[in-house]
């Protein structure tokens, strides 16, 4: 795992390199495993954007009940077990007038 994280720490850091021909120090060193890599200060801002910007695919918001930060595909709440937002009222919704068949019964 250390060797994906490295390689592709390295590559990020050459394809922005290239654009600051201009020699400069490096201003950071990150060392992953047994890898150090040496970042100038563009590479560093980059990286910092990049890193703050990021959203995690699974991330979908807070819980409007209990603000846990765990909704799942259908925004109910892992921590309180509510459905959130308009979608998860909707479904409350829906399933309080669900009546089933006599068969289920």
């Amino acid at each position: 795992m250390n060797d994906v994280v490295a390689k592709a720490l390295r590559e990020f850091n050459e394809r922005l390199d290239v654009f600051d021909p201009a020699p400069a120090p490096p201003v950071a060193e990150v060392r992953v495993g047994d890898a150090t890599i040496a970042l100038r200060a563009p590479v560093v801002r980059a990286l910092t954007e990049a890193l703050l910007r990021y959203q995690d695919p699974r991330d979908r918001g807070t819980c409007d009940h209990c603000g846990g930060p765990r909704l799942d595909d259908n925004f109910v709440c892992a921590d309180c077990g509510r459905p959130s937002g308009v979608f998860g009222q909707l479904l409350a919704e829906r399933v309080a007038r669900y009546d089933p068949p006599a068969e289920l019964s």
